[in-house]
């Protein structure tokens, strides 16, 4: 099948050749999104250059959560190999104007276990109707963010799922055109056919995206059957593909741009020798990785639009978390 281009705008109809790449040993393609930040940093260690860049960037994304409900009896170890979680979020403050706080319009909870070997990632809906931990009022679970920053996300995803949430990564939603960018594009095999934001794509053929496209594709939600559901489908598979470019031998050789848009883009608590000790004894965990996602049913209250999620639906969640975390 044909390999189609998607430039940016004002690079439309220049000419562009780029070979397919690969990865490098060890590191599988796709796995774990949790490791897009993990896998690009700890491939150089393992290479042994550039220690002092890597560490410079690692402090410089690095920020605790401020008033974070402490939900576990002892903290986690990852020396001795315990389970642990990570949210992540995608912050937007670009989409359709807004030039506030932003909001968490993409939120994953992440949980890796090394003893079997395995990683669950689950998509929450952004318009979930739930408790917003530190206001005691119902809303959309993505305006927790906007509402109190990572702190009260991290408290109210912790509060939906009773679970405890041991580390957040958190990227900026415009930065992640950055990012496509300096890895010198993606490649993904559209879901669909449709137009956005001046890009066209087509259902089945494999498509190379700069960060422009890339940014269009995972935000399309409108035309979607599947609305925002669909929405997270793409997005996902935008950051799959993220990852497989991370894991790339030429990603590696052009680290220099990459942890520069890192650094603008990302904020993480977890700290550099944390990253170190999850690269060594939890990548067996990121190549099986079980993806599920919270299902709600759409309707509106007062004339805005929630997705209300079942108790059952909690449950079902909440008990594949904890059996992937060892708790009770």
């Amino acid at each position: 099948m044909e390999n189609e281009r998607i430039p940016s705008r004002a690079a439309q109809g220049s000419p562009y050749y780029r070979r397919r790449r690969g990865c490098l040993p060890g590191c599988g393609c796709g796995g774990c999104l949790f490791f897009v930040l993990i896998a690009f940093f700890l491939a150089l260690i393992v290479g042994l250059f550039a220690y002092r860049d890597i560490r410079s960037t690692s402090d410089a994304i690095h920020e605790e959560v401020e008033d974070q409900e402490v939900m576990r009896d002892d903290a986690v170890d990852l020396g001795d190999g315990d389970p642990f979680s990570v949210l992540l979020m995608g912050i937007d403050t670009g989409e359709e104007g807004r030039v506030d706080q932003g909001r968490s319009d993409t939120m994953m909870v992440v949980t890796v276990n090394p003893h079997t070997q395995q990683s669950t990632i689950v998509s929450i809906p952004r318009d979930t109707y739930t408790e917003i931990a530190g206001r005691g009022t119902m809303d959309k679970i993505n305006h927790a963010y906007a509402f109190g920053g990572t702190s009260m996300a991290v408290n109210t995803v912790q509060k939906l799922f009773d679970i405890p949430i041991d580390y957040y990564v958190s990227i900026n939603m415009e930065g992640l055109e950055q990012i496509v960018d300096a890895l010198d594009g993606i490649t993904l095999v559209p879901d669909s056919t449709f137009q956005q934001s001046g890009y066209s794509f087509t259902q089945g053929q494999e498509t190379q995206l700069d960060g422009g496209a890339a940014l269009a594709y995972s935000r399309m939600r409108k035309q979607d059957p599947e609305g925002d559901y669909g929405r997270q489908k793409r997005q996902r598979q935008v950051v799959m593909a993220i990852v497989d470019e991370l894991a790339s031998i030429e990603s590696i050789l052009n680290y220099r741009s990459v942890l520069s848009v890192l650094d603008q883009n990302m904020a993480t608590n977890m700290a550099f020798d944390e990253m170190v000790t999850i690269f060594t004894n939890y990548r067996d965990a990121s190549g099986n990785t079980r993806q599920e996602q919270l299902s709600g049913e759409g309707t509106r209250i007062d004339g805005v639009y929630y997705d209300i999620v079942s108790d059952a639906e909690i449950n079902r969640v909440q008990t594949l978390l904890k059996e992937d975390l060892e708790i009770n």
